[in-house]
């Protein structure tokens, strides 16, 4: 079993509290809920993603006999207790948004409802999972927004913050609605379409640009996209045209450039011209480098010619938003709705579910969070994908999966206010209502002492 797939990739007070528990017989059932508090700064919306690795997480959660050989030498764990846990499955309830569905602060975007030692000691790793997932998705949505029918490419995994981190970006980016990844693990892992050319050191190891350019698309005759910019790039381009009537009398096609530095746009201009002068009207234009939907934005909005970006280190770190202020928290145990009071970081009690209301043009209007089976209208939105440790319904392939996630996640853009689209904050936030009875609740449990 690799260190992701480890019931002890944890945090030790996970542990420890399940001791404590197990030791004063503590097994009633509990509910937790994973929210985010409030959207980063000039965020409009987030997008769900992850819920496919949680689930999965679930359902192989086992603590191995090495694991519990190294807990017995760490010391501090009973043996009693030690036993139990060697046995611990989850045997659990998941209620969740489907991955793709647009979301905002103080939503439940995942429920967990087990006895309190299996909801507890999973709460570290699906934090990890469902908040980078969601951070990636919500940071590539915007370039999806930015250049709509571009094709968009996630460039990031050399850049991101480990492997692990790389392979679920690639993801969660196409689940936002991205073309595809560089990274091939990802296309072998779930089925994404991968892209690649060349380096410039590729280049750089012949004796020229033109002993370059021939030997990569005799290479690799179906994907002839050859990177221009190492030395000069629009003498490149011309190079470009020279040698294309000779690949074409092999059956060898230009299908484009890409453009990975200096000025984007006027390289792309002064490209374009020398393509189309040369009979190249159909070869593409691809360009990368340091790129964010900001600066996507700004080229197609100047007009440049590119037909397509690939987008890394500002994708895979999310870089003007580099984390969710996420929770995942205990709202009812043993029946009894549970409230945290903490300064800044109270919490609504009990189990809850958001329903989403929509104008007469079909575009989002409002939400509201309520207790769950109260009187409400709506469309409800946290839905059962989880029963008893069984998934809802069983799971489909990893590509069916990925593919309905994606169209989820496409037709909720449609459906969104004009305000909301936009990379610039809206001019007010989308309405997000915390019900009365949930309000009820919440001031019911304030007055009782602690």
């Amino acid at each position: 079993m690799s260190a992701k797939q480890s019931a002890l990739l944890t945090d030790l007070y996970q542990l420890t509290m399940l001791q404590a528990y197990f030791d004063e017989g503590m097994a009633e059932t509990a509910v937790f809920e994973f929210f985010v508090r409030a959207l980063p700064p000039g965020r409009n919306f987030l997008v769900a993603a992850g819920l496919e690795q949680v689930l999965a997480y679930l359902q192989q959660f086992r603590v191995t006999e090495k694991e519990l050989a190294w807990l017995r030498a760490h010391g501090g764990f009973r043996e009693p207790f030690l036993a139990a846990l060697g046995e611990l499955r989850f045997t659990g309830d998941v209620h969740a948004l489907p991955e793709g569905t647009i979301f905002f602060g103080n939503e439940p975007v995942l429920r967990i409802t087990a006895p309190i030692a299996q909801a507890q000691v999973v709460e570290s790793r699906l934090l990890s999972l469902l908040h980078f997932s969601t951070l990636i998705a919500s940071k590539a949505v915007r370039s999806v927004l930015a250049a709509p029918g571009k094709l968009l490419i996630d460039f990031g995994m050399r850049r991101a913050h480990g492997a692990e981190a790389g392979l679920l970006a690639a993801r969660a980016a196409y689940v936002a609605g991205f073309s595809g990844t560089a990274t091939v693990a990802a296309g072998i892992e779930y089925g994404i379409p991968v892209f690649g050319t060349m380096a410039h050191s590729y280049i750089e190891a012949h004796a020229d640009e033109i002993s370059a350019f021939k030997g990569f698309a005799r290479s690799c005759p179906q994907n002839v996209v050859l990177l221009i910019d190492t030395y000069d790039t629009e003498r490149a381009a011309e190079k470009v045209v020279r040698i294309a009537p000779e690949l074409a009398r092999e059956g060898i096609r230009v299908r484009g450039v890409r453009l990975d530095s200096g000025d984007l746009a006027a390289h792309a201009r002064a490209v374009r011209a020398i393509l189309d002068r040369g009979g190249l009207g159909e070869a593409t234009i691809f360009s990368s480098g340091n790129l964010d939907e900001w600066k996507v934005r700004e080229l197609l909005a100047s007009g440049a010619p590119i037909d397509g970006f690939g987008i890394g280190t500002a994708l895979d770190t999310s870089s003007d938003a580099p984390f969710l202020d996420c929770a995942y928290k205990l709202q009812e145990y043993a029946g009894v709705p549970r409230r945290k009071h903490s300064e800044g970081k109270a919490t609504w009690p009990g189990r809850k579910q958001v329903y989403r209301h929509f104008t007469e043009d079909g575009l989002f209007e409002r939400d509201s969070v309520n207790l769950e089976g109260a009187l409400q209208r709506g469309m409800p939105l946290l839905a059962p994908v989880m029963r008893a440790g069984r998934r809802l319904p069983p799971a489909e392939s990893v590509a069916e999966s990925l593919a309905i996630a994606r169209a989820r996640a496409a037709l909720q853009l449609t459906k969104l206010p004009p305000a909301l689209r936009s990379l610039d904050p809206a001019p007010a936030p989308y309405r997000v209502d915390i019900a009365p009875p949930l309000r009820a609740l919440a001031q019911k449990l304030d007055r009782m002492p602690h």
